[in-house]
């Protein structure tokens, strides 16, 4: 089996729920029939492992300095993609995004080694209206830093991939509800 099914069928194990009432709510307020929580993997021994090998396999061709996201559901994957890489032999910085600027210090919106200039990956664990991601990139990019893709764990397909492309970014959306519904329906 590969990673990215070994990663799949965790993610389906650990994180997925499934509930016809509607009764998750979303950050965005709506009612929703299908969760992911991907912290349920991505802060898992396996689904750290997996999270990094599979993502790495995608953007490491891309001559990145970085990888980031905005907090909290990109810090593990940012954290899985480094060290990744570095097992690869190869060495790129992560970076998060704070959801409002740190309150003393500095006052940033972003933490890590970064400079402007650097090519990066912002990364999502999971997307409904891409207003995550969008503020990833906004934030990213107000420091200097040159968006290259955005790889989201879990499209809700609920828009936000489509958002996100439509700002002029190639997305990637590893998995999507349609993947997660499908095989909710064979095991029912």
């Amino acid at each position: 089996m590969s990673s990215k099914d070994k990663l799949f069928q965790l993610l389906y194990k650990n994180s997925f729920l499934y509930d016809p009432n509607k009764r998750f709510k979303l950050s965005s307020g709506k009612y929703s029939d299908f969760y992911i929580d991907g912290k349920k993997t991505t802060l898992t021994s396996e689904g750290m492992a997996l999270v990094g090998e599979v993502i790495w396999k995608e953007i490491k061709n891309l001559n990145i300095d970085a990888v980031g996201g905005l907090t909290l559901g990109a810090d593990p994957i940012v954290c899985a993609v480094v060290m990744q890489a570095f097992k690869d032999g190869e060495k790129i910085d992560g970076f998060i995004v704070r959801k409002e600027p740190k309150g003393h210090g500095t006052k940033s919106w972003i933490e890590g080694n970064i400079k402007k200039g650097m090519k990066v990956v912002i990364v999502e664990d999971v997307v409904t209206t891409g207003a995550s991601a969008l503020k990833a990139i906004e934030k990213a990019e107000e420091a200097g830093l040159k968006v290259i893709k955005v790889i989201i764990l879990v499209d809700r397909e609920e828009g936000g991939k489509q958002a996100i492309e439509e700002k002029g970014y190639d997305c990637l959306a590893i998995f999507s509800r349609s993947d997660f519904m499908k095989l909710h329906k064979k095991d029912a």
